[in-house]
């Protein structure tokens, strides 16, 4: 019985997790859309602004999912998903949130845009997941339509990066110089640099992850199973 209700309520926890997360990307995607509609590509440049603090919020909160996987609630795998989650958080709020002339580019919007798709069609299926509904559509974009966009996600990131280097290097921000008998210095355009080659290599792994999953989820036997 204890083991029944304790299902039960980490059960409950994720699906009320699952949908904070979908409301709030919803939102976004929603707001984007419309904004888009109603002033056409001006509304491209203030997209960060408009909409940045959800963003913020929501992949935040993101940071709880490394905990799911920690503490075992959560199946998934550790190391793509940790390295997912800390891709966003870095460009995000080191690359984006620091430099005012960055938010204004349309790669913010790209990247939004993309992120939000994503994450829209992740936790409609994990909150339907978690109450045992497999609606084979569904199942089959979410572990599909990852593959294309994460590649194209992570050429938005490193384009931000790219962008952004400029503006580090003008402002200094972050770079770190100490006085002797120290005589330590961080210029934080190299750590960038430097970054950028991380990204990739996590890129290639979590592509092989994301085709891995795909072929759990929707091979023959499995498809068959969600469907009995």
């Amino acid at each position: 019985a204890r083991s029944s209700a304790a299902l039960f309520t980490m059960n409950t926890y994720l699906f009320v997790y699952d949908l904070m997360q979908f409301c709030g990307h919803s939102w976004i995607f929603t707001n984007m859309i419309i904004r888009f509609m109603s002033f056409g590509t001006d509304s491209l440049a203030d997209t960060f602004y408009s909409i940045g603090l959800v963003m913020r919020l929501c992949q935040l909160l993101s940071v709880l999912e490394i905990l799911h996987i920690l503490i075992g609630i959560d199946k998934s795998h550790l190391f793509p998903r940790f390295l997912q989650i800390t891709e966003r958080v870095i460009v995000l709020f080191v690359v984006i949130n620091s430099q005012e002339e960055v938010q204004g580019k349309y790669v913010v919007c790209v990247l939004f845009f993309l992120w939000n798709l994503l994450d829209v069609v992740r936790y409609t299926y994990n909150m339907l997941a978690r109450m045992g509904i497999y609606y084979l559509p569904l199942t089959w974009l979410n572990f599909s339509l990852c593959i294309p966009l994460y590649p194209l996600s992570v050429l938005a990131k490193a384009f931000a990066i790219c962008v952004s280097l400029p503006y580090f290097e003008s402002f200094g921000t972050y770079s770190i110089e100490l006085p002797l008998p120290f005589a330590f210095s961080i210029y934080f355009p190299y750590v960038l640099k430097m970054y950028l080659l991380v990204l990739f290599i996590g890129m290639c792994f979590i592509i092989q992850n994301l085709f891995s999953e795909r072929k759990a989820h929707l091979g023959t036997g499995n498809i068959k199973k969600k469907r009995s």
